[in-house]
């Protein structure tokens, strides 16, 4: 029998869950491509977001936890165990998983998290009705791609090339290059890309694009990088480039730069969203929510061990500065 993680609210302190008591319950089906340590800040979020709409681990609602660790080929089978299990609801992030879920069923509630745009990635077909059995949160973070090109290019505006770094398991992949291509184009700069989807590829790619002399790198958002964080800060320090994230907790953990909606806001309104839908809200009528809050995050200390000065105007520009 796979492993069952159940996390209090308070501490986050794993419990067994009695079955007669579960019975007499709604239960969430919680599916995640990543794991759950680097996930901690937005596990604790989404609880926040449930608790605003009355629900609390183990007082009135259960938790069902699938955490695919990164191998993103096991969703679709975690997400047909989950509707197997005939939870009330499936709280799926980010869209991999969301999509894992949608495919799974078609009349189970889901509420998502998506980076990318979810109605290009097919998980609705309008944002302000979503019409279906799934609704929930955009960060539009591949979408932010472009501009994370140009905040990093204001560091080293006389660097010849950049570089944007993103994942061959990632099914945008293809269209997000693409776009920074498109993006790089119209700012006349020449754009290197290439793809890396285990720590030893991304350790290649470093080592391969310092010796180009990019003036930076631009990463993608994508699963396995969340949960890899801490070992690709270091190794963009390693290498001495400038490298420019999608979170803020990959500055927390070491990284230059981060741009991008707050990913804790967005897993706190999935919380919000999910007990709305256990209340008995219809997700084909709740619309999807857009992020109405950037982050520009910097972190001095790692500029420092890269020998790159941050000019004090764009400092006063940043949302936190990490000293």
């Amino acid at each position: 029998m796979r492993r069952r993680d159940v996390i209090t609210l308070i501490g986050g302190v794993a419990t067994a869950w009695p079955l007669a008591s579960r019975a007499q319950q709604s239960v969430i089906g919680f599916l995640n491509a990543s794991s759950r340590g680097p996930y901690t800040e937005f596990l604790r979020a989404f609880h926040v977001g449930l608790a605003e709409s009355g629900f609390v681990e183990n007082r009135n609602v259960a938790l069902e936890y699938r955490w695919a660790n990164g191998k993103l080929d096991q969703l679709p089978a975690l997400a047909a165990e989950l509707v197997r299990a005939r939870v009330s609801v499936i709280a799926a992030m980010p869209a991999v998983a969301a999509l894992a879920a949608t495919t799974a069923t078609k009349t189970l509630p889901i509420v998502f998290m998506s980076g990318p745009d979810p109605v290009k990635n097919g998980l609705v077909p309008n944002l302000n009705r979503p019409g279906g059995n799934a609704t929930g949160v955009t960060t539009i973070t591949s979408e932010l791609a472009p501009k994370r090109l140009e905040l990093i290019r204001e560091l080293r505006p006389q660097a010849a090339a950049f570089a944007f770094l993103t994942s061959a398991t990632n099914p945008r992949a293809g269209s997000d290059i693409a776009e920074m291509q498109a993006s790089a184009g119209k700012l006349g700069q020449s754009l290197v890309t290439i793809t890396a989807s285990t720590l030893r590829e991304a350790e290649v790619a470093f080592a391969g694009l310092a010796q180009q002399r990019v003036g930076a790198v631009v990463m993608g958002a994508d699963p396995f990088f969340n949960g890899v964080r801490p070992a690709l800060a270091a190794l963009a320090v390693r290498h001495g480039m400038p490298t420019m994230f999608a979170e803020r907790a990959y500055v927390n953990d070491g990284g230059l730069l981060s741009y991008g909606a707050s990913l804790a806001d967005a897993f706190r309104q999935v919380g919000v969203y999910t007990g709305r839908v256990l209340k008995g809200e219809k997700p084909a009528e709740l619309p999807v929510m857009r992020p109405t809050k950037f982050e520009l995050t910097v972190n001095l200390k790692t500029a420092k061990a890269l020998g790159l000065t941050i000019p004090e105007a764009f400092l006063l520009r940043a949302d936190e500065v990490i000293e």
